[in-house]
């Protein structure tokens, strides 16, 4: 492992420990040369590939990063946690990776990300979903926001609505 720092190609592992679910080994090294400490993070590489079929028929690898960056985008400004989007975007592709198809369709892929959106924050998922899914009209929208709306708890201010403003 180089060093991040002197490019060194030498170093100890200081702690390793194994992430919770994420199939994801964190190690502290400590390069010999510099003495300064960094982290890696190991994966087992699938051997079998994903390939993501795309509305136009064209084949692409499955890429987490991708996953990850729509899921940013759609959380931007949202109090929702990067390491819950982390989380998130390797769930989608643990699930892809599970089914042992070689193939899957892209619009799959946006679904299991939608679903994870839907349980960390509604309005990421709405703001997802309005790409997604591919609304014919505000109709459409307005029929899935009431959705989200039904299935959420009661709010626990009462009187807060808008830009959390007190109504009076």
């Amino acid at each position: 492992m180089r060093c991040p720092f002197c490019a060194q190609n030498d170093d100890r592992v200081v702690d390793s420990r194994e992430l919770d679910d994420a199939g994801a080994t964190r190690r502290r090294r400590v390069c010999k040369r510099c003495n300064r400490r960094f982290t890696t993070y190991e994966r087992v590489e699938p051997t079998a590939r994903v390939t993501v079929v795309k509305k136009d028929g064209t084949r692409v690898p499955f890429n987490r990063a991708k996953v990850l960056a729509g899921l940013q985008a759609a959380c931007y400004k949202r109090p929702v946690p990067a390491d819950a989007l982390v989380a998130a975007a390797e769930a989608v592709e643990e699930s892809l990776f599970k089914r042992g198809d070689r193939e899957v369709d892209s619009l799959e892929v946006g679904r299991l990300t939608a679903q994870r959106l839907k349980a960390l924050d509604a309005v990421a998922y709405i703001r997802f979903a309005s790409v997604y899914m591919n609304f014919r009209d505000v109709d459409d929208l307005f029929e899935e926001v009431q959705a989200v709306r039904e299935a959420q708890p009661p709010a626990q201010t009462p009187g807060q609505r808008g830009f959390g403003f007190a109504d009076g």
